[in-house]
């Protein structure tokens, strides 16, 4: 090998151990902050699953007050 190669084989190994590292850690840096963003469709159903988890729990306070009504010591057992 020539002084070309040698200076070839010196620039390759200096890109892979500081450029490829800087790249990929730059990718996952502009990644992360991408996934921050919620997105529209994240954000409705995020919404709907509130709604549900309303409608659920006025469903359990009703049971619970019809089972209060039918058995009042049911929270015992």
């Amino acid at each position: 090998m020539g002084l070309m190669g040698e200076l070839l084989a010196i620039a390759l190994i200096v890109v892979l151990a500081v450029g490829l590292p800087v790249y990929i850690v730059l990718n996952f840096v502009t990644r992360w902050k991408q996934s921050r963003e919620i997105s529209r469709d994240d954000e409705q159903l995020l919404e709907e699953l509130w709604d549900l988890s309303q409608r659920l729990e006025d469903r359990i306070k009703t049971l619970e007050r019809i089972l209060d009504d039918d058995h009042p010591n049911w929270r015992e057992k």
